[in-house]
């Protein structure tokens, strides 16, 4: 997306932005003896990291990126943490696993919140090696690659954390939004993803960042992760994923085609949602009726890296031959990972699910918060929506009652408008207007 690489190289880092995420961190340290950032590489947790340690009297940054540090820490763990007054922030400490049994120890031995903040770019409990989880000590969070939001104050533009998900789990339909992008400004932003290092490239060059991306994570995380990653069959196992991006998830049908048995697809799945390139969706099953379909859905948790792992670029999806029905997942993808940053700072963290049956009622996206209120999102990409549009959603507000909260259809047009009772069509953008 030139447009957007073009406004981000005017500020020369797109992570100069504060994130959404800061500020629940800071909170966090001020009553928690170990804070956990992780996520995907490259999405912005040492430039986070590096901004609360500046802002901490006495803190302390160290990467065990750097061999002499991770060296250090592999030889006295214990020795490595002992004698620190301030903020210890350790960067990557999945590379040394022996580390968090150390952690466990000081934290005990000391309760004092706010001793430690420890980044990730694999799920911490997923790693080979990893015997303690902190658990009852630590509070995790997940960084993804930037949202639209912070994108846009990449350019300039002030924001405040988008607040899409608590306010629908409120009630509130956003009805006074006006969206001022076509479709192809959207299939535009979802081309070009959030990865700061992507954004600033673009052609060409943009492609070759992210082949080298899927697989330096590939090399450098999934062995922490499986003991026998057959590095090779990663990558084509991930683009396989990207195929099937937005939709139910079959693994036979996915095994068959990578040649590979069942088993080792469910575990090679695991390690690519440990080092968070996929995430599987679950279904939304409340025995609304008894053929729901229990499968997740699938996503490749960068709409950028999606759409370039499925050959998808702009100039693609400008021809209508082409973008025919690969213009949708793209765009669902989209959402759904606007939705996935967003729930890390909702003040509810809500969960994200999806609803099928077999009789062929679906909604593609299901919130759920923890008082059990409910709210339906359908993603359309076209700019019109007529009264089938919503028809599943009608069939679930009326099943769920006062639970059901609010069903959005999100398309790309141009206005917001009612469609009855807790339900209204919004423009996709809404998902980060202010």
């Amino acid at each position: 997306m030139d447009g957007v690489a073009v406004a981000f190289g005017s500020r020369g880092s797109a992570l100069d932005v504060r994130r959404s995420l800061q500020s629940l961190v800071s909170e966090a340290l001020a009553d928690t003896r170990v804070v956990g950032v992780v996520g995907p590489r490259q999405a912005g947790k040492s430039t986070l990291v590096r901004r609360i340690v500046g802002e901490s009297p006495d803190g302390v940054y160290i990467s065990l990126d750097d061999r002499d540090a991770r060296v250090a820490a592999e030889v006295d763990p214990r020795g490595f943490l002992a004698g620190r007054s301030g903020l210890l922030a350790i960067d990557e400490v999945q590379r040394v696993p022996e580390l968090l049994l150390a952690l466990k120890a000081a934290v005990d031995a000391d309760e004092r919140p706010g001793r430690f903040l420890v980044t990730g770019s694999s799920q911490l409990s997923a790693n080979r090696g990893v015997s303690e989880t902190l658990a009852g000590r630590i509070e995790r969070f997940e960084l993804w690659p930037l949202s639209q939001s912070e994108l846009a104050a990449t350019a300039g533009t002030l924001r405040t954390a988008e607040t899409f998900l608590d306010r629908l789990l409120a009630g509130v339909l956003p009805l006074e939004h006006a969206g001022d992008l076509t479709k192809t400004d959207y299939l535009d932003r979802a081309v070009a993803g959030g990865y700061p290092e992507a954004l600033r490239r673009s052609g060409a060059r943009r492609a070759a960042w992210f082949d080298a991306y899927v697989e330096t994570v590939v090399e450098r995380e999934a062995p922490g992760v499986s003991a026998s990653p057959r590095t090779a069959e990663l990558p084509r196992l991930l683009r396989l994923v990207a195929a099937r991006h937005a939709s139910l998830l079959n693994v036979a049908d996915l095994a068959r085609d990578a040649g590979l048995p069942e088993r080792t697809v469910h575990r090679y799945l695991d390690v690519l949602e440990a080092v968070f390139l996929v995430r599987r969706c679950p279904a939304w099953a409340v025995n609304l009726t008894q053929r729901e379909i229990r499968a997740p859905k699938v996503f490749v948790t960068d709409p950028g890296l999606a759409a370039h792992l499925r050959g998808a670029d702009i100039a693609s999806l400008g021809r209508p031959e082409i973008a025919r029905g690969a213009d949708g997942p793209i765009l669902e993808g989209m959402v759904y990972s606007e939705l996935l940053r967003q729930s890390g700072w909702s003040a509810v963290r809500p969960s994200l699910f999806h609803y099928r049956d077999r009789a062929g009622a679906e909604i593609d996206l299901v919130i759920e918060d923890r008082s059990l209120r409910v709210v339906g999102i359908e993603v359309k990409a076209a700019a019109d929506v007529s009264r089938r549009d919503i028809r599943h959603l009608v069939a679930v507000r009326d099943r769920l009652g006062e639970r059901f909260v609010a069903g959005v259809v999100l398309h790309t047009g141009a206005r917001a408008f009612p469609l009855g009772d807790r339900l209204a069509a919004v423009p996709i953008s809404a998902l980060w207007a202010s």
